[in-house]
This record gives C-alpha cells, sequence and structure tokens, in this order.
C-alpha cells in the first residue's frame, strides 16, 4: 500500500498551507477581538479581497467543474485543503463554489442562481431542517401548493446556515401529501424578494450563527422548482451526503492546530521549577491526542478516496464523521487543559473551538444517526467488515 501524496497534492497542500500562515494567522489577533465585540464572521468585502488574492494563483471553485472555471479537485485533495484552512480560527473558504445540487438547475436557473454564486455576487442557503424534523429529514411538514401557475408555500425552517444573510434559499417542501416527504417533496429556488424572513438564532458556538426562516403562502413561480417535481428529497439527501467528509477535514485541522498549541505551551511553560511538558498526565494527554489524531486522518481521507473511485461512501463517511467529531472535541479539550486558565480566556481560539466544534456531533447528521447507519449496513448485509480490503 503507497499512502503517500502525489506531486500535486503535495504542491496544492503547501500553496494552501502558505496562504494561511501569510494571510490568515495573522488576523486571528483582530478577528478574535471582533469575535468578543458581537461579530461572528470576516466582514464581507475583507473576505472578497482575500478570495480575489487566492483566485489570482488559481484557488477558485475547489469543487467546482472547470466547464464553471473551477479547480474540480478530485475529493481527497479538497480533503486536504479544507484540512490547511482549519488551522486558523479565521473564517475563509475559497471562492467559486456553489451548491452541489445547483447544478440541476436549467439552463436559465443556471444564469440566474447558480453562475452569480459561484462568482459571489449571490448568497444562497439551503433549507431543510424544521423544528419537528433534523434528523428524520422525512418528517418535514413545509408545505407547497399548486396555485395557477404559482407555488405558494408554508412553513418553517430552522438552524439554517447563512440563512440569515442569503438573498435566496433552496427550500425543500411537500408538494404531494399522499406520497410522503420522501417521495413527494420538491426543491424550490426563492428569493427573499418573494417574501420570506429570517430570524437569527444565538447559538453557544458564536463563530457561527443559523437562521430560523418562515414561509407564509410565499409565492413562487413555477420556473423556480429546481430539479424535477417530485424530486426534492433525493436532492436534499445529495447536499447532506455531500458535506460530511468535509466536516471531518476540518476536524482533523482544528485538532492539528490545537495540538500544536499544547506542544508548543507545554514547552515553555513552567510550573515547580520546570517545563509542564515534563510532568507525564500532561506527556499522556499530548500522545493520546497524537494517537487519535492520526486516526482520524485515516478514516477523512478513506472517506474522500472512496468517493472519488466512485464507491458507495456512505458508511466510511459515517465512520469518519463519527469518530472525528468526537476526536477533535477531546483535543481541544484538552488542549485548553494544558493551557490553563489562559486557554479559558477569548484571548485565544481554543474556548472558541471548544464551543464551536460542537456542532460538529450534531449538524448534518447527529452520532446517533451515524451509529445508525454503520450498525444497519452491517446487520442487514449492505456492508460486510473489513470490505474495503477485499
Amino acid at each position: 500500500m503507497d499512502f503517500g501524496l502525489s506531486d500535486d497534492q503535495r504542491d496544492i497542500r503547501a500553496t494552501v498551507r502558505a496562504f494561511v500562515e501569510k494571510e490568515l494567522l495573522p488576523m486571528e489577533e483582530d478577528f478574535l477581538r471582533l469575535v468578543r465585540d458581537g461579530g461572528a464572521r470576516l466582514p464581507r468585502d475583507e473576505e472578497r479581497r482575500l478570495q480575489a488574492k487566492a483566485r489570482s494563483f488559481g484557488f477558485w471553485g475547489l469543487s467546482t467543474p472547470q466547464e464553471y472555471g473551477g479547480m474540480d479537485l478530485p475529493a481527497v485533495t479538497q480533503s486536504l485543503v479544507h484540512t490547511e484552512l482549519a488551522k486558523t480560527c479565521v473564517p475563509f473558504r475559497f471562492g467559486g463554489e456553489a451548491d452541489n445540487i445547483l447544478y440541476a438547475a436549467d439552463p436559465a436557473q443556471q444564469e440566474e442562481y447558480l453562475k452569480p454564486t459561484i462568482e459571489g455576487e449571490r448568497l444562497g442557503c439551503f433549507a431543510l431542517t424544521e423544528p419537528g424534523a433534523g434528523s428524520d429529514a422525512a418528517a418535514i411538514t413545509t408545505r407547497a401548493r399548486r396555485v395557477g401557475d404559482d407555488w405558494l408555500i408554508s412553513g418553517q425552517k430552522t438552524f439554517i446556515s447563512n440563512g440569515d444573510t442569503a438573498d435566496y434559499a433552496i427550500v425543500i417542501a411537500v408538494t404531494d401529501k399522499d406520497r410522503g416527504a420522501r417521495h413527494g417533496s420538491t426543491a424550490f429556488l426563492v428569493d427573499r424578494e418573494a417574501g420570506w424572513t429570517s430570524t437569527p438564532i444565538a447559538t453557544m458556538g458564536s463563530w457561527h450563527q443559523p437562521a430560523t426562516l418562515f414561509f407564509d403562502d410565499v409565492r413562487v413561480p413555477a420556473d423556480k422548482v429546481l430539479g424535477s417535481v417530485g424530486g426534492g428529497f433525493d436532492l436534499a439527501m445529495r447536499w447532506v451526503g455531500r458535506g460530511r467528509h468535509v466536516i471531518s477535514a476540518h476536524c482533523v485541522g482544528i485538532a492539528e492546530r490545537c495540538l500544536r498549541m499544547a506542544v508548543d505551551y507545554a514547552g515553555l511553560r513552567e510550573a515547580f521549577g520546570r517545563k509542564i511538558g515534563e510532568n507525564q498526565a500532561v506527556q499522556w494527554m499530548i500522545a493520546d491526542s497524537e494517537t487519535e489524531l492520526e486516526a482520524a486522518r485515516w478514516l477523512a481521507l478513506r472517506a474522500a478516496w472512496d468517493a472519488d473511485r466512485g464507491a458507495d461512501a456512505r458508511h466510511a463517511t459515517a465512520m469518519a464523521k463519527l469518530f472525528c467529531t468526537s476526536m477533535v472535541g477531546r483535543v481541544v479539550d484538552r488542549a485548553l487543559q494544558i493551557h490553563g486558565g489562559m486557554g479559558y480566556t477569548k484571548d485565544l481560539p481554543l474556548e472558541g473551538w471548544y464551543r464551536a466544534v460542537r456542532a460538529m456531533r450534531i449538524f448534518e447528521g447527529t452520532d446517533e444517526i451515524q451509529r445508525l447507519i454503520l450498525s444497519r449496513d452491517l446487520l442487514r448485509g449492505y456492508t460486510r467488515i473489513g470490505s474495503h480490503l477485499a
């Protein structure tokens, strides 16, 4: 087995790493001050400046097909990029991206939504989760009923990323109650100016502020249907499935940075006349973190590798998300403990990560859902133990 990276992968990783070190890490102190003052993200003009700078040397649209001006990188290479970006608390992503299901848009919709989103001229959000339908997406109750050539959407969506800033939403609504959400849902492209409203949700992870969206007979023309009528649930599952190996890569990056901080601090901080890194209790925390981090790294890359080779990656991504999201919580906790009182302050990113990573075990598939997927695959014979080595 050859676990080495290709020359292209090493070059791409090195370029992203240099970008993070030169452009983003120097911004951390100012960003943490912004968070303390109630901010949650970079100012839009600053983000676009950084994206333009990255675009000048070719980093634009990591997953975007080349026909739309993107890099169309393999999933493994994208995972390497996301791992490097996650090593800073400054929230940044390279521009040129759009939700994967937007590529199901017809030509007119691509001109109105897909291409402007790729160029950063429009910002969308994906609206599936509801107050009574989180892990059980088939329990959504938001309805869309046909009135002439239009649809009227009524319902509520919650915990929607970018929901308070997006100018349009991809809304999954039930259009055939008799067939249920799985077979009777449809995806709609709904402009904010059509009349839906949003309210931000305050969370313990201040770097991420989702929103609740409200639809009260919002009128949507028939040409705003994304894909086919009745095909919304399949699109929703395609959207959800794509993000899981990316989340795992983020966890690896955050854990790497936290462990690096812990090792550096343990080699500098003195107590009782010696470096705290000489204490066995601290050494064991570092050793456990390194071991768990290495296991998580390979689970994350394995999930991306399955996606690249066209295999059914659901089992691998479930394992990766389950393990990586728990791992990063433990590593952040140990790094904060090693830093002592300093780790608990808002002068370092540790306390923010401590709160933020907790959400990773909930969104886009809870721990319990990942365990359900894994156990069901084995008990029903969908997957054989060790089959990836067969």
